[in-house]
């Protein structure tokens, strides 16, 4: 479904602040496949999802989604089939517009229509997904985004890069920036409706039990490559323990992310 191959990204070559970011990855994901990603701080994990979602383009190698090559295509154009949300709960959402219209503009990929030609059929069907989200929003349709909490606007940030259906859905550290209470409700609103749409999804995350726990398979970068990719029975056994010896035997060296070791 989606296929890294042998993609590498330096960024100011040539010059004293020259780095290596993306070594040679090679990655694939069959559709239906949750992917967690975990790594310290520089590791490539944002920076994967860059290369993925278009941000810019690779040095060298070849990004295939659904068999199409899209290693040149614009971000804009990737944007059709590859949802994201970000760690800020500020940045998916236009505050100045309603819920009912931040849906309604996100929709209209799906639906190929006109955000004027929305009508009251599509606006009793946003009224039901957001009911499902649990947080009372299906009765304020008609309330600002901007006037919403952190979490309630995470929660309509992955309404809007679902409701489309996306190929793939790129998950980077999106509830790093709630409380932890807002955090599990999102992680699991996002688990729920993952599971159900069957949407091939990445989730970077610096919590470790949630990197194990979500999903069916496990990534753990540094220094810009791929040192692990577990899943199955492997993945269903191993331990937080177990998964910090596994990275100073294979880096030699400690894992020194306090995000990670506290989360």
């Amino acid at each position: 479904m989606l296929d890294l191959i042998n993609v590498s990204k330096t960024f100011f070559p040539g010059t004293l602040n020259e780095k290596k970011a993306l070594n040679s990855i090679n990655l694939h994901l069959d559709a239906g496949d949750f992917v967690t990603i975990i790594g310290s701080n520089g590791a490539g994990k944002s920076t994967l999802f860059n290369a993925i979602a278009g941000a810019f383009f690779i040095d060298s190698g070849a990004i295939l989604l659904d068999k199409k090559n899209i290693t040149m295509d614009a971000d804009y154009k990737r944007a059709y089939d590859i949802g994201r949300l970000m760690q800020d709960p500020l940045k998916g959402t236009a505050p100045s517009m309603t819920i009912e219209e931040n849906l309604a503009l996100a929709y209209t990929r799906k639906a190929h229509k006109s955000l004027f030609a929305i009508n009251r059929r599509d606006s009793e069907y946003f009224r039901k997904l957001l009911a499902r989200l649990d947080l009372g929003l299906e009765n304020r349709m008609k309330t600002k985004v901007g006037n919403l909490s952190g979490g309630q606007r995470q929660a309509i940030t992955l309404l809007m890069c679902t409701i489309s259906l996306p190929k793939l859905l790129l998950l980077d550290e999106h509830t790093a920036a709630l409380d932890p209470a807002a955090a599990q409700k999102i992680l699991k609103i996002t688990r729920d409706m993952v599971a159900e749409s069957k949407i091939t999804t990445m989730m970077i995350t610096h919590d470790i039990r949630s990197a194990l726990a979500v999903g069916n398979r496990t990534i753990m970068m540094d220094e810009g490559e791929i040192i692990l990719d577990i899943k199955g029975e492997v993945r269903s056994k191993m331990t937080i323990e177990e998964l910090l010896t596994y990275y100073s035997r294979e880096r030699k060296k400690q894992l020194t992310d306090d995000r990670i070791l506290l989360a």
